[in-house]
This record gives structure tokens, sequence and C-alpha cells, in this order.
């Protein structure tokens, strides 16, 4: 199993059906791409709570209180089938409406702070 994949659709799911918020197992991997989301504009926020159980909860957001900021995730990289890019070739999504999530050796950056910062790294997925 993909935990990073199960949280994204867990996301996505929960977004459609207009939940208000969503709660997964929480690791340092999805904390630092709940951080991404939340500074792009694709959630609202989010809550950790410790423990022996940790879970994260990220609270959705939307347009118009109806319409999900989030209408499609791809996953790129998965377990099975590594893809990693150079800084050459990281590209924009769905022409600039979307965002591309980079695993880099500076954290986890989306593909503009990836370019500016000059580095390149394993493709997680790519929302929009």
């Amino acid at each position: 199993m993909d935990p990073i994949a199960n949280m994204l659709i867990a996301i996505k799911n929960a977004n459609f059906v207009n939940k208000e918020s969503v709660s997964f197992p929480s690791s340092k991997m999805k904390i630092a791409i709940l951080e991404l989301l939340k500074n792009e504009g694709y959630i609202k926020t989010f809550n950790v709570t410790e423990g022996v159980k940790a879970k994260a909860e990220a609270i959705l957001l939307y347009k118009n209180k109806t319409t999900p900021r989030i209408s499609g995730v791809k996953r790129v990289s998965k377990p099975s089938k590594r893809i990693y890019l150079g800084v050459k070739d990281i590209y924009p999504v769905k022409y600039g409406h979307g965002i591309c999530v980079l695993s880099t050796p500076k954290g986890i950056l989306n593909e503009k702070q990836a370019r500016k910062e000059m580095v390149g790294g394993e493709v997680l997925f790519e929302i929009w």
C-alpha cells in the first residue's frame, strides 16, 4: 500500500462529498506535504495529534462553499516505480493551474520552488 496516495485520495474524496475535514495516520512526510498544500491554498489548515497512533486532520477548503478546491490528483512516483527529474526537466502542471510536488534534498517543494532553488528530485504527485 502507498500511504501518500491513500492520503491524497482521502482528501480528494472528502472534498467531492463536501466534508469539512478528513483524518488519516500521520508521518513526517505527510506533515510536510500538508504544509505545502496549505501554503498553496489547497487545504485550509491541518492539525496533528501526537501519541502512539499519531493522526493528522486536514480541514478542507472550498470555492463558493460548495465547489471543491481540489479537482484532481495524480500520483506520479510510486513505490514500485520511482520517477526522478532534474531541475531542467521540471514542468508546469495544467498550464500553470496546478502544482507538481517533489521530494528534494531541500525538502518537499513545488515545481516553482524547486526551479528557484535549482534542485531536482523525486516527483511525488501532481494536484490541480
